[in-house]
């Protein structure tokens, strides 16, 4: 697959949670409480989004390129639209950011680009149901349901199109006016939740809690971060001693690199669950809204 280390870890990671998924949806097949097929239909979509996402579905140049900004700088990847070009182009000449700061946005403009990508798959899947719905002629039972699957993946598409226009008009203030000294939150996935969940039926006090919960989950995501940064340098420098032949280096950088391997595929898979069950938590308080 030609992945990065850091790009490998987050590989595992999508594919232990995918896996859980799947444990759970054939403990509820069997006690016959997915009858409408619809949590089947979404562990196909989240596969397809990881096959898509690392280059397996069997489609060239279907891989999204490697978001590890930390391994190749910020010049070395595409953006892939032209809005966020000009805006990229915009942003890194105005002056306004330090290194660290434009590389903060550069990660906000990946996290963008790979929302985008995930809206295209879901838009995609969708066509594709209704254009097989639409051949059957006899309605039943089944068709129903299958009707109120397709119901429900427009309500994701409306939710995730919702998502990728708010973070467009925050990466257009950003590129324009810099960062807000006073903004609460960093981190482009917790930027996301905290707007929908403050367009969410919560609450004063539930919304209270949540933010504080926004504020732990930034800081494990900023420890995974700083673990995918240890992993990648250890990586390189693994790969510099392997040069050498020096066994006795070799095997030190070895034992380090594999802590470094299985602490950063462990930190992913929590950071990746908890946004998970946070996500399902805002999507539940914006259905109760549409009621």
């Amino acid at each position: 697959l030609h992945l990065s280390a850091v790009k490998l870890a987050e590989l595992h990671s999508d594919l232990k949670i995918q896996e859980k998924d799947e444990l759970s949806w054939k403990k509820l097949k069997a006690e016959g409480l997915d009858e409408d097929g619809e949590k089947e239909a979404k562990l196909r979509h989240n596969l397809n989004v990881i096959m898509t996402k690392y280059g397996m579905n069997g489609k060239k140049d279907s891989q999204l390129v490697d978001t590890n900004y930390i391994k190749d700088g910020t010049e070395s990847d595409t953006l892939d639209d032209p809005r966020l070009e000009k805006l990229w182009s915009k942003a890194k000449t105005s002056g306004k950011f330090s290194d660290e700061e434009l590389d903060k946005l550069w990660r906000e403009f990946k996290h963008h680009k790979e929302k985008i990508h995930e809206y295209n798959i879901l838009l995609e899947t969708v066509s594709r149901t209704e254009d097989i719905h639409k051949n059957v002629i006899n309605p039943s039972e089944e068709n129903l349901v299958k009707e109120e699957i397709l119901h429900n993946k427009h309500r994701e598409l409306k939710e995730k199109l919702r998502s990728i226009n708010q973070g467009f008009e925050r990466l257009r203030k950003v590129s324009h006016q810099g960062y807000d000294t006073t903004s609460e939150f960093e981190e482009p996935r917790v930027i996301d939740l905290w707007d929908m969940a403050k367009s969410a039926n919560f609450t004063e006090k539930e919304l209270e809690s949540f933010r504080e919960e926004l504020k732990h989950f930034e800081a494990k995501i900023e420890k995974h971060h700083h673990y995918q940064k240890q992993l990648e340098i250890s990586h390189q420098k693994l790969k510099h001693v392997e040069g050498t032949g020096d066994k006795e280096h070799l095997n030190r950088n070895k034992e380090k690199y594999a802590m470094l391997e299985e602490k950063t595929k462990e930190l992913g898979y929590k950071v990746k669950k908890h946004l998970q069950d946070l996500s399902s938590r805002i999507s539940q308080g914006l259905q109760h809204n549409e009621l």
